[in-house]
């Protein structure tokens, strides 16, 4: 059984689609379907039951996939190793927001840890880019926050954080122990600037066009609400600056920490680095 398919096969398992398990792959389906036919020739048994609402896993396929996962697994790590060994390995991560996360700091240790000789490359972003360069593929894999544009990238969710008004001190509204979006309504906004992703827009401006000065960066946020008053959104557990406060929004969903890399990116570096982000964000 050869790696490739073995691979073709997880996509399908995972998916329980040929169509997506072969957009996934970035393959066309019949050359995924002769794979996987193929695949259960030398398996010696069905591997799927197909239907015309997908597919399901045969017995067979669960213990498969199983072992498949595991080989894989072995495979990219042995890739990795060696690549680390032969001492040209690099890996470029983009990161988004405060670099303090302890999250952030646990991922950094564990992969020192466990690569070693691998040149890390951090590209640090603005607000304006929450993919970080993925779409611009100026790096591997993102740690970063949604929502944005998820086009030709696979994400995966961490941790969810939730988030309240940022204000003056002063404000009234800054003695309530709760707000509303509706209670900032008449108020003016910090924003982005044109052109950046629409849904990361929309998110941290609670879903409507808003008025208000442009900005950046996390800094500029917090001066743009102490030098001219205006609101906005932020974490909630972020230690505000002195003359500023964070009153929780009750009617707004979390901001979602997530790791994002390009799809069907299989690179063993890439694939390490969800791992063990994965588990740093667990603990």
């Amino acid at each position: 059984m050869e790696l490739r398919t073995l691979r073709y096969f997880v996509a399908v398992a995972e998916e329980l689609h040929f169509g997506r398990a072969a957009a996934r792959l970035h393959m066309s389906q019949p050359p995924l379907s002769r794979a996987i036919k193929q695949l259960e020739t030398e398996a010696g048994a069905p591997l799927l039951d197909r239907s015309p609402a997908g597919v399901t896993l045969t017995p067979v396929g669960v213990v498969l996939l199983d072992e498949a996962r595991a080989l894989l697994d072995r495979a990219d790590r042995a890739r990795a190793r060696v690549a680390a060994a032969a001492g040209d390995a690099t890996l470029t991560v983009g990161i988004l927001g405060d670099s303090s996360d302890p999250g952030a700091t646990r991922l950094a240790r564990a992969h020192h840890r466990q690569h070693p000789r691998v040149q890390t490359r951090i590209r640090g972003t603005d607000l304006t880019d929450p993919t970080c360069g993925l779409h611009a593929k100026v790096v591997d894999v993102a740690l970063t926050r949604g929502p944005f544009d998820e086009t030709g990238l696979t994400v995966h969710e961490l941790r969810a954080d939730p988030v309240g008004a940022l204000l003056r001190a002063d404000d009234p509204l800054a003695r309530h122990d709760r707000l509303k979006l509706a209670d900032l309504a008449d108020r003016r906004w910090f924003r982005f600037p044109q052109g950046t992703d629409p849904l990361w827009q929309s998110y941290w401006n609670g879903g409507e066009p808003r008025e208000g000065p442009v900005v950046r960066t996390v800094q500029e946020c917090r001066q743009a609400v102490l030098w001219s008053g205006t609101v906005g959104m932020t974490l909630l557990d972020h230690e505000p600056v002195q003359g500023l406060t964070v009153v929780p929004l009750i009617d707004m969903a979390p901001s979602r920490v997530v790791v994002a890399w390009n799809a069907g990116d299989t690179h063993p570096l890439v694939r390490s680095f969800v791992q063990l982000a994965v588990a740093a964000y667990r603990d």
